[in-house]
């Protein structure tokens, strides 16, 4: 119907040519997500670990937390995006946010892991206002940082290729942290290694502000205008690609949460050594950063969303073979690079999917709102991973788990496997079939020259 609707305006008689960043700029653009994500890696991998095991906070009190902050992160993230997309500055909408709040993250970060030695309820109380602190920062980085995908080009290849390299430096920087921060944090304390950390997202976010340009602009003339929080909402749920692809995003964040945050439980109660998990995080990233090379040739063949739709599928035969026998190592490491391999994709391709929707949005109401679809889709990443996060938490505190104890009950050795293989597993099926309703790779041509015809007229 689209399509039909489309061939009526007569726009599709040559291709549309729409300006294509630099290779250079485009790897620019991801070194942000090497400082961005290798963060979000240490929070969502580490900090759960850190709150029950180490600043001895209960594990029930801890999932509650986490669940709470999310949503209020995932609140203001739709406040964010309509702040973005209302910014006027001689650097853009997007670049400028990476400039003012990268210090600032970097500093919430050093504040997370350093619980003071304080009673029980104090400790909860710095844990509530320092992680809600962090993650109101976190969406002042990560929001502009996703839009800045959007704004920097409309050429839909480009946005692959750009998010493919974001997703290299995403993995990489999962390796490090994964494989590093549990011997760095038994040698320099949790404090030092999370201000090294910081400086790291800094430097790269820095990096990613002064090498990108902001390009794309709706093809109204007149949206300044127009462009309230009212008709920005509804503009934003008339868009059905985009309601699909955060649907998508919390199911693979809380497999994403689940996976990263319950692996050092795993390693110390079912594996019996938590000196594994460093092996853990490198069978899980490292066929990863190998996949990634061959992803874009792939993409240009099939598209994003079939991609993705393969990677699940191989997610899914990953957590049935570590469910083969999940107390031996082998067969364990065997089935999480297999699982590594199935979330490569999303990971590479996600945020270019969500940006895609930008262009659908403004053909379907001739509103482009770039923070707001970003700052939406972040809402799900923020909920899912919350849900992951909070699972964690509820479930040990169900299964009885105590922090530092010599032994764990059997209930929440069950609970553990759960955390690891089996809800994961049933997160990835659902993911599948929201992929199926996803059909944006063949309509957005079309779209984009019809978009490129109204701008043509005004």
């Amino acid at each position: 119907m689209l399509a039909k609707k489309l061939n009526d305006h007569a726009v599709l008689q040559k291709p549309v040519e729409v300006e294509k960043p630099k290779k250079k700029e485009m790897w620019a653009y991801a070194l942000g997500s090497f400082g961005i994500f290798s963060v979000w890696t240490l929070i969502g991998a580490f900090l759960t670990f850190y709150y029950t095991d180490v600043a001895g906070l209960a594990a029930g009190a801890v999932g509650t937390l986490m669940l709470i902050a999310r949503l209020f992160d995932g609140v203001t993230d739709l406040g964010m995006g309509s702040v973005v997309d209302r910014t006027k500055s001689k650097h853009g909408k997007a670049r400028p946010w990476l400039l003012w709040m990268s210090l600032p993250l970097a500093i919430t970060t050093v504040l997370l892991f350093s619980v003071p030695d304080i009673s029980s309820n104090g400790k909860v109380v710095y844990a509530y206002i320092t992680y809600i602190l962090f993650i109101l920062l976190y969406t002042a980085v990560s929001i502009p940082y996703k839009t800045l995908l959007g704004v920097m080009t409309q050429h839909q290849h480009s946005r692959s290729l750009s998010n493919i390299y974001s997703a290299i430096f995403i993995m990489v920087g999962t390796m490090i942290v994964m494989t590093l921060t549990q011997p760095l944090a038994a040698s320099l304390g949790w404090t030092t290694l999370a201000a090294l950390y910081g400086f790291v997202t800094v430097l790269c976010l820095l990096i990613t502000f002064r090498s990108v340009k902001e390009r794309a602009v709706s093809a109204s003339t007149h949206q300044e205008e127009r462009l309230g929080v009212k008709k920005s909402l509804k503009s934003l749920f008339s868009n059905k690609y985009w309601i699909i692809v955060t649907a998508f995003c919390v199911t693979f964040y809380a497999t994403i949460g689940l996976t990263q945050g319950a692996g050092l439980y795993y390693a110390a109660w079912i594996l019996g050594d938590i000196n594994l998990f460093p092996v853990i995080g490198l069978a899980l990233s490292g066929p990863m950063i190998i996949g990634l090379f061959f992803i874009g040739p792939l993409v240009a063949k099939i598209g994003k969303r079939n991609v993705a739709m393969l990677g699940a599928a191989v997610f899914i035969v990953g957590q049935i073979v570590k469910g083969i026998d999940p107390t031996n190592l082998t067969t364990f490491l065997i089935g999480t690079v297999i699982a590594g391999l199935g979330a490569m994709p999303a990971i590479a391709l996600v945020f270019a999917m969500i940006n895609d929707t930008i262009e659908y949005g403004e053909y379907k109401t001739g509103l482009r709102t770039e923070g707001l679809v970003n700052s939406g889709a972040s809402f799900g990443i923020k909920i899912g991973t919350g849900i992951g996060l909070a699972l964690i938490g509820w479930l040990l505190g169900i299964g009885g788990y105590l922090g530092g104890a010599a032994e764990q009950p059997a209930l929440a050795i069950h609970m553990i496997l759960a955390l690891n293989i089996y809800i994961p597993l049933a997160l990835a099926v659902v993911q599948i079939i929201l992929l199926l309703m996803f059909k944006i790779d063949k309509e957005y041509p079309t779209i984009l020259a019809e978009l490129q015809r109204r701008k043509s007229v005004n």
